[in-house]
């Protein structure tokens, strides 16, 4: 596998970008010395800057549910974009993304969009907190909502302690009025609840959670989360980032028949290009800003280019018979290969699937909550996803984190991730003897 272009461009970027890169996994510190350089993608594939071809299972962490390249989407954004790149005025694309995403999703009355997911997740707190005239916020530990300064915290001393910043430049006063609680714990949401219910203005969680690796809800805690909620008059808040129009058209809460008071949305929404999102039932959201009293804008809000993009995306999974039977079904067939290749090389790992996701954890599961998945031996993800790698299949970079298929993948590319896992789990098994 050739390199010299990818090493010779982190040396360049390391002179002008903190850490040579945009956002901090692209570093790829846990798999290899400097970031892979993508080039272009077509299809199931990704080309780096040496020329080396890749099956892509990171697909842009999700949004390339297509694949690379796909022609309508491509032909969308080239279409629009020769009738203009940016209006920041309203469009008809905005209407008419708006108007899919609420008929997908029978929870989300309205919908605003906005340039992010940090974005998205920052505006539905802000909003919960005017609806409720609350303050407090309730997360779970190992669910990343973004970047926003009061959800870059971790837990306190104490499972109802407000919770600490886990980044510097996060000020205390910023995280204090945050709560974090154990993912998959009910009980500790319904204590909390009992406790301060008066006081929580939100509970904002991953469905699926997929930012610790895969680590799917137990049965029936997502639903007490929503009753336990409705009780106390608080707002629930679906980050679906990653599962909307992912896991299913309607997103997790479709999957699950769980209707969240709002929702959060992003990447697959853009077919790619940058996007977010937040909506939900209509007396919530029309505090919003022109017509409530809630203020937020973006210039860059509801771009056409991503418009575009979203809408062509979407009509072809609303179209395709059979898209997310397909998804789930290669998720399925890459968990059980894995398993299988593991244990003839006598690897110790935990392979979870979720609704077209997974993750291999390294580690003895099953995997509930973060504590759980930060046993996963680092090491040997290291040398598994090297192994891979040379056999031209692309991983997450980074241990505790999802594979993302497309509908792009083959038979014959689902043949080639299996025959090279044999190899790969005994790289990952002779790393640490």
């Amino acid at each position: 596998m050739k390199d010299d272009m990818s090493k010779a461009l982190y040396e360049r970027a390391q002179r002008v970008t903190p850490g040579g890169v945009n956002s901090p996994v692209r570093a790829m510190r846990g798999v290899r010395d400097y970031p892979l350089f993508a080039e272009r993608g077509e299809g199931a594939l990704l080309y780096d800057a040496d020329g080396n071809a890749y099956i892509d299972l990171l697909n842009s962490w999700g949004p390339l549910i297509l694949g690379h390249g796909h022609p309508a989407v491509v032909e969308a954004i080239r279409e629009q974009a020769g009738r203009a790149l940016t209006f920041g005025l309203a469009s008809r694309l905005e209407v008419e993304l708006a108007e899919l995403v609420t008929a997908a999703m029978p929870a989300v009355d309205e919908v605003r969009f906005v340039s992010s997911g940090t974005e998205a997740t920052m505006s539905a707190i802000r909003l919960a907190r005017a609806y409720t005239g609350r303050d407090v916020v309730v997360k779970f530990a190992g669910c990343y909502h973004g970047h926003v300064d009061a959800l870059l915290a971790r837990a306190g001393s104490g499972a109802a302690l407000s919770a600490l910043p886990v980044s510097p430049g996060v000020p205390h006063k910023a995280a204090e009025d945050t709560v974090v609680l154990p993912y998959n714990d009910l009980f500790a949401v319904e204590d909390l609840m009992r406790q301060r219910g008066g006081e929580i203005a939100c509970v904002i969680v991953e469905p699926i959670a997929a930012n610790m690796g895969v680590v799917p809800p137990k049965p029936g805690y997502l639903e007490g989360i929503r009753r336990a909620t409705a009780a106390a008059g608080v707002l629930l808040i679906f980050d679906e980032v990653i599962t909307g129009f992912r896991v299913s058209l309607g997103g997790a809460q479709e999957a699950f028949s769980i209707q969240p008071d709002l929702t959060c949305l992003g990447k697959v929404l853009g077919g790619g290009l940058p996007v977010g999102a937040y909506g939900g039932r209509r007396e919530i959201m029309e505090r919003i800003a022109p017509q409530g009293d809630v203020y937020q804008a973006g210039t860059l809000s509801g771009s056409p280019l991503a418009m575009a993009a979203g809408l062509a995306q979407l009509r072809i999974l609303q179209q395709t018979a059979g898209a997310y039977r397909r998804l789930h079904a290669v998720a399925e067939a890459l968990g059980a290969a894995m398993r299988e290749a593991s244990r003839a090389a006598d690897v110790l790992t935990t392979v979870q699937v979720s609704h077209g996701l997974l993750t291999c954890f390294f580690a003895p599961g099953p995997i509930e909550d973060q504590e759980q998945a930060a046993r996963t031996d680092a090491r040997r993800y290291r040398a598994f996803w090297q192994a891979m790698a040379a056999h031209g299949v692309l991983f997450a970079p980074a241990a505790n984190e999802a594979v993302f298929p497309s509908l792009a993948l083959k038979d014959e590319h689902v043949e080639q991730i299996t025959a090279a896992l044999p190899q790969a789990f005994r790289a990952a098994r002779d790393a640490v003897r």
